[in-house]
């Protein structure tokens, strides 16, 4: 399946399940697949990076906001972290761009 329509099938389970696409991450070769799915992305921030990963965001309970990192690939892998209500935004920021770093570590290729 090319990458526009793994991206497509990915949001479409997500938003299934109550999730809401919040970031696009996307690889240059990617942004400008990207920029012709206006609908698809909606009101999503797209930023460069050097992997392609959607971030969506639910509430969760207790008052507390899920956030998940969803690799766009064909093998699932995603990460997942829930924030506590009174967390701070920088806080969250931060945990956020730390997933960032482990998914891009997941994405580099192995050294033999």
């Amino acid at each position: 399946m090319d990458s526009f329509g793994l991206m497509k099938d990915i949001i479409a389970t997500y938003e299934l399940h109550g999730w809401k696409l919040r970031r696009v991450l996307a690889r240059p070769e990617t942004v400008s697949l990207i920029s012709q799915a206006g609908d698809l992305v909606r009101d999503a921030e797209i930023r460069e990076s050097d992997f392609d990963a959607l971030w969506f965001a639910r509430p969760s309970h207790a008052g507390r906001e899920a956030w998940e990192l969803r690799l766009i690939a064909e093998q699932p892998f995603a990460l997942f972290e829930a924030f506590e209500a009174d967390e701070s935004e920088e806080d969250r920021e931060e945990a956020r761009q730390e997933m960032e770093n482990r998914m891009r570590e997941h994405t580099r290729p192995s050294e033999a």
